[in-house]
């Protein structure tokens, strides 16, 4: 019913029936996924999995990644820092775990590197164990900068070589950043032979709305101030006096 009701196209349809059979969705579940368009969302991260992943991995892993992210269950300022958006997303470790999706196993924060004698700290470690490799997350608070691929290959050469284990498949690198250039984030990863992809999050119910709506709802900080200009009207408006009936009588 739900299905038939929310959904205007039967290709959405079959598609979020198999998702839900083969991940054994509730129907509340199901709704979430639909609400926040998981369908439009899947396998749309800019990456280099086809070139630098075997052809029967490539396509899974590409699937294990959206774009973007939405993480509407963080409380964040417009301007905030990469560690408030980390420090949120595991303070609701269940809701980040659900939005990543299937197989991802969290490992820890701030991993600990030692490397030539200088200390690296991983944002976010993951193994996920459809894909049987790890995935290293770095978020960036703010657009995609080309440098961002060259630090996170880095990690990822690290892992593979102080973590991987035989049976482990190459380590996976995301970066999750405010916002990004399809093109420069292509260039970015065109050369890097670990693979590497790059997906947007977004922190507000507004963000989910389809693109003609967007700017038509006032932003968290237009509410804000214009509450702020009724105060102060209301404050300078002359104050009505009651009287006292009675007193006025006598």
């Amino acid at each position: 019913m739900r299905l038939l009701q929310k959904l205007k196209n039967n290709e959405e349809r079959f598609w979020y029936a198999r998702q839900s059979i083969e991940n054994g969705w509730s129907r509340s579940i199901l709704e979430m996924w639909i609400e926040s368009s998981l369908y439009q969302r899947k396998g749309k991260a800019i990456t280099n999995f086809k070139r630098t992943l075997p052809a029967s991995d490539s396509d899974m892993a590409n699937q294990s990644l959206k774009d973007p992210y939405i993480f509407d269950f963080l409380t964040l300022r417009k301007e905030h820092f990469e560690f408030e958006v980390e420090k949120g997303l595991i303070d609701h470790i269940q809701r980040f775990l659900l939005e990543l999706g299937q197989g991802f196993s969290f490992v820890g924060r701030q991993y600990h590197l030692f490397i030539g004698d200088k200390d690296y700290f991983i944002d976010l470690l993951f193994y996920h164990f459809k894909l049987r490799c790890f995935v290293v997350i770095e978020l960036k608070a703010r657009s995609f900068n080309p440098r961002d691929a060259g630090q996170i290959n880095f990690y990822l050469s690290a892992i593979d070589d102080m973590l991987r284990s035989p049976e482990d498949k190459p380590t996976i690198g995301l970066i999750l950043c405010k916002t990004k250039n399809n093109l420069e984030a292509e260039y970015a990863l065109r050369d890097i032979n670990k693979p590497i992809g790059v997906a947007e999050y977004a922190t507000e119910f507004v963000n989910k709305l389809p693109k003609n709506l967007r700017g038509s709802l006032p932003s968290i900080e237009e509410i804000e101030a214009e509450l702020g200009k009724q105060e102060a009207l209301n404050e300078t408006k002359p104050k009505k006096i009651v009287r006292n009936k009675k007193a006025h009588k006598k």
